[in-house]
């Protein structure tokens, strides 16, 4: 395969001409209202042109200070949030990119939320109540590792959890066309109340998810990270595929778009994560709130008084 994308494809984004690497990036984002093939039109394999890693590792320690940057600018205007979903196979490492791509920040700032199996408790609520009710507040960072998305993935391929859902018979028919619509609407209303969105499907190979596996049970240290589940799980890979194209062609809209983002190379993927939220935060246009006359001069009076302390 390649190291590029399909050639035909002719959709393409707005990008800001200032920014290379951005351009060459534009077609990883999953364009609103197009139909899309995960396997036509995304090359896990993918490092647009990066040919020196050490060149995409500065890169993406730049973009680490950025973020740090924008995420105390963030807090202090406290008039936005930022909401990162990341959804992907097995091994395409979703905790790596979490941890690398975040290092930077403040801890105070930032939560991360990893979704595992619902709880009695959340079997009892709506799919969306596990999530909405740690939605980041504004001036934080919130990172969901899955999300609500898994009730349109892992359920489309194990149609049979839905039992645990206690849904009722006659809310079963055409029941992901109706999530579709409900997550969308649900993502709008956040981003029109300041809570900006943003979705990275880590896209890897199944061969390099097998490698990924083996190295798991190879390395002792990892062992801890493979279970007989994730072995099971590969045999409906297909299903999840077909999944994840339907998911990502119902659901990327113009407040809330997906981003595909290549996985066979952590070092890439990385980059690509930390760049499109650096870039995001740029257009945010954040500042730090402006001071009032009359705080102001409350504050050199405060100020005097210090100076005058002994």
């Amino acid at each position: 395969m390649k190291n590029r994308l399909n050639p035909n494809r002719k959709i393409t984004v707005q990008v800001s001409e200032d920014s290379e690497l951005e351009l060459r990036l534009k077609h990883i984002m999953v364009p609103p209202g197009h139909k899309i093939s995960l396997q036509k039109d995304f090359d896990p394999g993918f490092t647009a042109d990066f040919k020196d890693k050490k060149d995409a590792r500065k890169k993406l320690e730049q973009n680490i200070a950025e973020l740090a940057e924008y995420q105390d600018i963030l807090y202090a205007q406290d008039t936005y949030a930022l909401l990162l979903v990341f959804q992907a196979m097995d091994a395409a490492g979703k905790d790596g990119t979490i941890k690398h791509v975040m290092s930077g920040i403040n801890p105070q700032g930032c939560q991360v939320y990893s979704f595992k199996s619902p709880s009695a408790e959340e079997l009892d609520h709506g799919y969306l109540w596990r999530t909405n009710k740690v939605m980041p507040e504004r001036g934080r960072i919130g990172i969901f590792n899955r999300s609500y998305y898994e009730e349109v993935l892992v359920l489309r391929v194990h149609p049979e959890l839905l039992d645990h859902q206690k849904i009722p018979s006659e809310a079963r028919k055409d029941i992901w066309e109706h999530r579709y619509q409900q997550i969308n609407n649900m993502e709008q209303y956040l981003v029109e109340n300041g809570i900006v969105v943003l979705k990275f499907f880590l896209n890897v190979s199944k061969e390099e998810q097998k490698n990924r596996f083996l190295e798991r049970i190879d390395r002792p240290e990892k062992n801890w990270k493979f279970s007989t589940a994730d072995a099971k799980e590969r045999a409906f890979w297909d299903d999840y595929q077909q999944a994840y194209e339907d998911c990502l062609n119902h659901t990327s809209t113009e407040w809330a778009p997906w981003f595909v983002v290549p996985a066979d190379h952590k070092w890439f993927t990385r980059l690509t994560v930390s760049e499109i939220i650096v870039r995001t935060l740029k257009r945010l246009n954040l500042r730090y709130p402006e001071v009032s006359a009359a705080r102001h001069q409350e504050l050199l009076k405060i100020r005097r008084l210090l100076e005058s302390d002994t």
